[in-house]
């Protein structure tokens, strides 16, 4: 039993910390195109900044041929997710594992996302640098530390509930699950100003920590009486 859950964990993070590569490498080629527009639209930024962001109708202005690119974005960022699932699908077997399995995926995937941007080419300047983090439904923002934080989070909480089984009651997942919508609220929180064009306001790290604090918590309470 422990040997199958070692491979299982290896296998995780090897496909997380590949499949971070290939997102930095996705990201280097967008940055590549859109970069020369951004400097057009918003003159004078300085380099590695994401902000102002782009809004749509000045992308259409700027480079309309590009225009179809936005679309493809989003939905590749979809298929991100299912490849995700899909992998801790059948790692697991479908069984109550798959996300715990999926929560150790997609945190090697992120955290070493960074790891090969900052590797290829020196982004972020620091772990306050602020990055566009997803596109769906609305653009996420936050200081790189920000999902770093959450992705050793479930890291560690995928792994630990690989190795034991941690029954997770109503009063888990509620805690969990509200700690996860915060956690996103704090990161969508601005997307209206972002999305108009404007830079970010102050991110709500009361919000954030609230959030990681009731996710871990209830984990935590669940593992202890399990």
């Amino acid at each position: 039993m422990r040997n199958h859950w070692r491979r299982v964990a290896a296998g995780l993070i090897l496909f997380g910390i590949s499949f971070g590569y290939v997102e930095a490498a996705v990201v280097i080629y967008l940055r590549t195109i859109y970069d020369p527009i951004r400097r057009r639209v918003h003159p004078g930024i300085r380099p590695g900044d994401l902000f102002p962001l782009i809004s749509p109708g000045q992308l259409s202005a700027a480079a309309p041929d590009k225009d179809p690119l936005l679309a493809v974005e989003v939905l590749r960022e979809g298929a991100t997710l299912i490849m995700l699932a899909a992998l801790a699908f059948v790692v697991t077997g479908g069984r109550n594992l798959w996300l715990p399995a999926f929560a150790v995926a997609f945190g090697t995937w992120d955290l070493f996302f960074y790891v090969f941007l900052k590797l290829l080419i020196d982004w972020p300047a620091s772990l306050f640098t602020w990055d566009v983090l997803f596109l769906i439904p609305v653009p996420w923002a936050a200081p790189v530390l920000a999902p770093v934080i959450v992705s050793l989070s479930i890291i560690t909480t995928g792994l630990v509930a690989l190795r034991r089984a941690v029954v997770m009651r109503p009063l888990h997942w509620a805690a969990v699950t509200l700690g996860c919508l915060l956690i996103l609220m704090s990161f969508m929180l601005d997307f209206r100003n972002t999305m108009a064009g404007g830079l970010p306001h102050p991110f709500a790290w009361w919000i954030f920590a609230s959030g990681e604090l009731l996710g871990i918590g209830g984990f935590a309470h669940a593992h202890k009486n399990s």
